[in-house]
């Protein structure tokens, strides 16, 4: 199994936490380490953003577990009450939800308080559960920050990779049809996790002026790279639909379609690479100028195809959406390569790539 770095920063952050709580002698300091656990964040933008709101949320549930304490007492159905309007009241004002779990820990954790000197030992444990989310924000802020592009890089590589494996596969006939049903939901899975990779990327915030507009560059590229990948899946899904009606075709189509998908795989695969620099951009151009020729001849092809009595008509309509997909990856691809071209061309001295070594996982 292995540890990330969200794990090791909750330990962290408890163990600040506790630490805190005992130098400033607050007790029980297990409240702060509970509030810490709750309160960490996966990117250093979500901490900034989300501390603020913690706080609100918490000063929420402080208040009306003091008020309903105060006017009715203690009981399980009061205790209850709270909650519900606390989460309530969190909705209304349209805090994040992810508030709410804390907030509900406030109000349990303020209601058991005992009767006597209720408003002191409220405000003690108020104090613990803020001094456990601004443990969690200085670990957010100074321990292990996330390197949220190697791993999109990384990770677009890999899936886009696998796809094209499989669609190679495919068009051979030499995929296992189990298997590649399997990984199908596999793959849009990965694409889920990518997106929301992408946005945890595009979340991180630069707080020098000189990595700002280089950073926004790399969003928008990163951005076409995840929507080429998403593109590439939906040629293999669009290829596995139709494989039977693939088999029915003459060899012809069968060397066409294999040749205009191996140029685009080995096109994808370039780019990616040019990107952290292990290909040179001269290396491409042939293999772009094949890649319109065979889309040229693919498309002549199979506008051909259609009055030719070896396929019927129903048959050349289904298999129609495939040769689609086809062109709009490539088109994808070409707008990929595009970005990456004017990245590498303009503001280089903004545009500065950092791409650590795949690590394992």
């Amino acid at each position: 199994m292995k540890l990330g770095a969200r794990i090791f920063k909750t330990g962290l952050a408890v163990m600040l936490s506790l630490y805190l709580a005992m130098w400033l002698n607050l007790e029980p300091p297990m409240f702060a380490a509970l509030a810490a656990a709750i309160a960490v964040q996966p990117s250093l933008y979500r901490t900034f953003q989300t501390i603020l709101e913690q706080i609100q949320a918490n000063l929420i549930g402080a208040v009306l577990a003091v008020l309903f304490v105060v006017t009715f007492g203690h009981d399980p159905f009061v205790v209850g009450l709270v909650v519900i309007l606390a989460i309530s009241i969190i909705l209304k004002v349209k805090l994040e939800p992810t508030t709410i779990p804390l907030a509900i820990v406030t109000v349990i954790i303020i209601m058991e308080s005992p009767a006597t000197d209720f408003i002191q030992f409220a405000t003690g444990r108020f104090a613990l559960v803020l001094l456990g989310v601004v443990a969690a924000f200085i670990i957010n802020l100074f321990f292990l920050p996330p390197k949220y592009e190697t791993k999109l890089y990384h990770k677009l590589l890999s899936a886009s990779e696998e796809i094209n494996q499989w669609t190679m596969l495919l068009i051979r006939h030499a995929a296992d049809h189990r298997a590649l049903k399997k990984d199908l939901n596999h793959l849009e899975e990965k694409m889920m996790k990518l997106e929301n990779l992408y946005l945890l990327y595009k979340e991180e915030r630069n707080y020098f002026m000189k990595n700002k507009y280089g950073k926004a560059r790399k969003v928008v590229l990163y951005r076409q790279m995840l929507v080429t990948a998403k593109k590439s899946l939906y040629v293999l899904k669009n290829l596995e639909r139709r494989s039977e009606i693939l088999h029915l075709m003459p060899n012809e189509t069968h060397q066409k379609f294999e040749k205009q998908l191996h140029y685009l795989s080995s096109y994808h695969d370039r780019i990616l690479l040019r990107y952290i620099g292990k290909v040179h951009e001269n290396h491409s151009e042939e293999l772009v100028q094949k890649m319109n020729i065979g889309k040229e001849e693919l498309m002549s092809y199979y506008i051909g195809l259609q009055n030719q009595t070896c396929i019927e008509y129903d048959q050349w309509l289904r298999l129609l959406p495939a040769v689609s997909q086809m062109i709009e990856y490539q088109e994808q691809l070409e707008h990929l390569d595009h970005l990456v071209e004017s990245f590498f061309t303009y503001h280089q001295e903004e545009n500065e790539v950092k791409i650590r070594e795949r690590e394992e996982e």
